[in-house]
């Protein structure tokens, strides 16, 4: 097993209203000096939300994404409140970004999209029986919604409208937990 390298110096190196970038410098163990960059954890985590509709589809929600330019469809996922915990954060951000509450959630992995340079993961739960319930979030206009099979996701994925990687982990972790339950054959 490797050995982690040793932290010779940490230090934030700028900050903005969502983020802070740390420089670490670091020693591995063959004696050889990096230095390293990573977003430092702020907040209180994430979520990401894959909400299954009873016919074996699940929601997505269509938002701009910044870094890209481009709209893209997605779960929809958003920051963890403080006194949340990740069930919580993932049923409240279902009702603001698309218009559901759900009455069972199951907590499915914590992932990371970037791990070279992100300190934190975002949770992905599976929020089953849906029901319609709204809360006002913080998105500057109206989410698209549409649903999509969720044992046709080579389809889903071959389109150039989805390219989220916590989306497509989160689609993928929940096909392959509900299969474990009989209830869909991946």
């Amino acid at each position: 097993m490797p050995i982690k390298p040793e932290i010779l110096k940490q230090r934030a190196v700028a900050k903005s209203r969502l983020f802070q970038i740390e420089q670490l410098e670091l020693r591995f163990s063959n004696g050889v000096e990096r230095t390293y960059e990573r977003l430092a954890p702020s907040g209180y985590g994430a979520v990401a939300v894959v909400p299954l509709i009873d016919t074996g589809e699940v929601l997505l929600i269509q938002e701009y994404s910044a870094g890209m330019d481009e709209y893209q469809w997605g779960l929809p996922k958003g920051a963890v409140d403080p006194g949340e915990n990740p069930l919580e954060a993932a049923n409240r951000e279902l009702m603001e970004e698309a218009g559901f509450g759900a009455g069972q959630l199951h907590y499915l992995k914590s992932v990371c999209p970037s791990p070279s340079y992100m300190q934190r993961g975002i949770d992905i739960v599976l929020a089953e029986e849906l029901y319609e319930k709204s809360l006002p979030g913080d998105e500057p206009e109206p989410l698209a919604r549409m649903t999509w099979p969720l044992d046709a996701l080579g389809d889903l994925l071959s389109r150039g409208d989805v390219r989220d990687s916590v989306s497509i982990a989160g689609l993928f972790l929940a096909r392959d937990y509900l299969a474990t339950r009989g209830e869909l054959t991946g």
